[in-house]
């Protein structure tokens, strides 16, 4: 009987960031060996919330420090390789943080690899990279799926789509199938605070809207479009100006941008615009409220921007389950 449990199973969490596919993997009853992380104020939120301190910069660490496990998970930067690496694959992912991923995964050679990257790597380098990276995999002894999937299918109220490659030892001889969408009916009203102190309230002479609002606030669960609503704007409405409804969904966090509404987005709540609070992205990202938050507004805006979707990474791990068991 196929189940969703990874009970039994382990995991090590590279480029761990705060904890998302910690936190994902763990709920399904995964046990975490090893972590590695190299920005501090990442480290102190991690260990605050697991109790496991991540080793440092990956590019550093001797492999045999790290444990055997089951199922090696990692969020790594998108770099692009060589020219040459359109032939050669594993050698020539040196230089990258890639490569430190697969200098593990020949070490280790975990049941699963299961990593998260932005989706601008399918076409990143007109779509070398992302080829170097499934070629390495299979030269590694692995079977490569990947698709594309966006949060906002997946119960959170934020349009943020990644892509998530799921890679299976060959010796296994096991096929794997991504999730389905969820597509429950969610709203960006659902995750928001009752007046947070840190979201702040934008009051300009600039601030325009340009749909009728009580259109937006009559729809029902059934009518919600599960994608961003913008109703007006901040200046000229260029990135970062752009306000809109909490009927909708929230737009793509991030860890930096610019414009007024960087990094969250704004929005028209209780009648004013405002950006979010840091627990109201922790929410859009699938964290819950017992999340201990140890940064200050900034960088938590930047863990959470950079963070991957729980409830996507939780989804995918299901779907791992039901192969492997």
């Amino acid at each position: 009987m196929q189940t969703t449990s990874l009970q039994g199973y382990t995991f090590i969490d590279l480029f761990a960031g705060i904890g998302g596919f910690h936190l994902a993997l763990s709920s399904l009853g995964a046990t975490c060996k090893f972590a590695a992380e190299w920005d501090e104020k990442c480290q102190i939120t991690y260990e605050t919330n697991f109790g496991i301190k991540p080793a440092g910069d990956l590019t550093k660490i001797d492999v045999a420090a790290i444990p055997m496990h089951d199922i090696l998970c990692a969020g790594f930067p998108c770099q692009a390789f060589s020219i040459s690496g359109r032939q050669k694959g594993f050698e020539d992912t040196r230089g990258t943080l890639f490569f430190d991923v697969a200098r593990i995964i020949e070490a280790k050679k975990p049941k699963v690899v299961f990593l998260e990257n932005v989706r601008n790597l399918i076409r990143h380098d007109k779509g070398n990279t992302l080829k170097v990276i499934t070629k390495t995999l299979d030269n590694l002894g692995y079977d490569v799926s990947y698709k594309l999937l966006n949060a906002r299918n997946f119960s959170l109220a934020q349009n943020r789509e990644r892509i998530y490659i799921v890679a299976i030892k060959k010796e296994l001889d096991l096929n794997f199938e991504f999730p389905n969408e969820l597509n429950q009916k969610v709203a960006l009203e659902d995750f928001l605070l009752n007046s947070p102190k840190d979201g702040k309230i934008i009051e300009r002479d600039d601030i325009r809207f340009y749909k009728e609002l009580k259109d937006f606030d009559q729809l029902k669960r059934d009518q919600l479009p599960n994608k961003p609503i913008q109703i007006g704007r901040v200046n000229k409405g260029g990135q970062g100006e752009r306000i809109y409804h909490p009927k909708g969904h929230a737009i793509t966090l991030s860890a930096y941008g610019g414009g007024v509404g960087s990094r969250t987005g704004l929005y028209l709540i209780n009648g004013k615009v405002r950006k979010l609070s840091p627990r109201e992205c922790a929410r859009l990202q699938g964290f819950p409220d017992s999340f201990i938050i140890t940064s200050k507004m900034t960088n938590a805006y930047q863990q959470f921007g950079n963070s991957v979707a729980v409830n996507v990474i939780r989804e995918v791990a299901k779907s791992i389950a039901k192969t492997i068991y």
